[in-house]
């Protein structure tokens, strides 16, 4: 038996052993890619949205070090290869229809190239578009 965690709420549930993961079995696109959440651990907060393909699946469960697929330069992104701002994976969650995978991260520093904690910093109010996160200083 194993206790999971989800903000507030706590279960104790069996674990089914599945199959050996093989990332060949998830449901690309016509251009080889899957969404992938990033969440940061702990508090559940979503940090950005980007994209996987199959190298790159594999690539972040055998590093750690999570990898996107980035579409603009067609290029693997170890995010904060660069900037200093890594996600480290602590799991990977996949979709009910194989299509979709969430990754839960310890995040450091900014996950949004704007500087801000999150890529998802606004929000729509009575059909206005607000700003509801500043970039870190």
């Amino acid at each position: 038996m194993r206790i999971f965690s989800a903000g507030m709420l706590e279960c104790k549930a069996k674990v089914k052993i599945m199959t050996k993961f093989d990332a060949a079995s998830l449901k690309y696109d016509d251009k080889g890619l899957i969404p992938a959440i990033a969440q940061q651990d702990g508090t559940g907060e979503v940090l950005m949205m980007a994209w996987m393909n199959q190298n790159s699946v594999e690539e972040t469960l055998r590093s750690g070090h999570v990898t996107y697929w980035s579409r603009s330069r067609k290029e693997f992104w170890k995010k904060g290869l660069t900037s200093g701002h890594i996600q480290k994976l602590v799991s990977m969650r996949v979709d009910c229809d194989r299509d979709c995978l969430l990754v839960t991260v310890d995040q450091t520093g900014p996950a949004c190239h704007t500087n801000r904690r999150s890529c998802f910093y606004t929000e729509v109010r009575d059909e206005t578009e607000v700003e509801i996160m500043a970039p870190i200083a």
